[in-house]
């Protein structure tokens, strides 16, 4: 669900207070081009958001470079089938108010830096992909793929055989856990990945939904591995949540 990209430089002063997050509605503009064709849209989707376009472009639809003379033609034509253009305009519909992802943004990562003070704030935006990943995530940016959080019910979903454990996830409550849990997993990603046991592994992502559920105030991910997280921090009231995260050690936890 991650991928590389790079970062919009903002004002020094947002950089380090969570008060200022806010998610930039990036989709707005890509709905505008692709519904309506309006080329003025897609001037400021090049203009004021390159890297996002970039990243839509050649990692999620993965259609071409954006340097290619036909993409934005491609790009179009790419929007035109008619289950997208339905989820685009349902999409516009569903979010046209994204205040309570904001606030839960913003609550969310008051939390993380009062126990990660170095943690660099994210950039925030939404975008429409083509049902492919939820969350991108790269240097410090999160991109949510509101595509991905119709709700469980929705129609178009039944076309491609999601799972019910699946569906469940792919609702409006899990954006900030989402954006949380994977941005995290993007600062602490685990050393020598490959050559860890898969209990390690499964105990890294636990910590890592472990404190997703205390920074969003609610216990969201129940896996056996959170539990055993879970038990771990009460055995050791001393161990920092910053202590935790950067703790290469599991051998206490199994």
């Amino acid at each position: 669900m991650c991928s590389s990209c790079g970062f919009k430089l903002k004002s020094n002063d947002d950089d380090d207070d969570p008060s200022n997050m806010k998610v930039e509605r990036y989709d707005r503009l890509e709905s505008r081009y692709v519904v309506t064709g309006d080329f003025s849209a897609l001037q400021q989707m090049n203009t004021e958001y390159p890297i996002e376009t970039r990243t839509l472009v050649e990692k999620i639809l993965r259609i071409g470079d954006v340097s290619d003379h036909d993409i934005s033609e491609r790009f179009l034509r790419f929007y035109q089938d008619s289950t997208l253009q339905s989820l685009v305009s349902d999409v516009e519909l569903e979010y046209a108010n994204m205040d309570d992802i904001s606030d839960g943004l913003r609550n969310t990562f008051t939390k993380l830096k009062k126990w990660i003070p170095d943690l660099p704030l994210p950039h925030v935006y939404t975008q429409i992909g083509a049902l492919d990943q939820s969350i991108v995530v790269g240097d410090r940016t999160i991109g949510i793929s509101l595509d991905k959080y119709m709700g469980a019910k929705y129609p178009i979903y039944k076309k491609f055989g999601y799972s019910n454990e699946q569906l469940e996830s792919m609702n409006r409550s899990y954006i900030v856990p989402d954006c949380t849990l994977f941005y995290l997993l993007s600062l602490y990603p685990m050393k020598n990945f490959d050559t860890r046991s898969q209990l390690e592994k499964d105990l890294h992502m636990g910590k890592l939904m472990w404190v997703t559920n205390k920074a969003i105030g609610t216990e969201l991910f129940r896996t056996d591995y959170v539990r055993m997280v879970s038990a771990y921090m009460r055995k050791h009231g001393n161990t920092t949540i910053k202590q935790l995260l950067e703790s290469d050690e599991y051998k206490d936890m199994k």
